[in-house]
């Protein structure tokens, strides 16, 4: 297993039990983040707090990675299945997505969302 793959894993796991500040540590301080709710990006360790705070303020999402491309020069493609809840759980979206992470020095400098 290839260190970006296992990086990855422990995000996505991160993500899910919702530990906010062992996921940011796998974060460059200036990381740019795909903002999946209203497009765009957000920036920095600070920004992604903020983000993902008020995603989980407005629904519980889970993201769960299903299979990992990495390539030589540091980019990972993860296909992902993306599901969310409202808080009366009704499902919000049921979906497989593509990620895409760009690591630098062994953390992740760049993410976006493949359409």
């Amino acid at each position: 297993m290839t260190n970006a793959k296992r990086l990855l894993e422990r995000l996505y796991d991160r993500f899910n039990a919702r530990d906010l500040d062992t996921a940011l540590a796998f974060m460059h301080p200036d990381v740019v983040w795909a903002n999946g709710l209203e497009g765009g990006h957000v920036e920095g360790r600070d920004g992604v707090r903020e983000y993902w705070t008020r995603q989980w303020a407005m629904m519980d999402s889970r993201a769960e990675p299903a299979g990992f491309s990495i390539g030589g020069d540091g980019t990972a493609h993860v296909e992902v299945h993306l599901t969310a809840r409202d808080h009366d759980g009704k499902v919000l979206f049921d979906e497989i997505a593509g990620h895409v992470f760009q690591i630098e020095d062994g953390l992740i400098r760049r993410f976006d969302i493949q359409k």
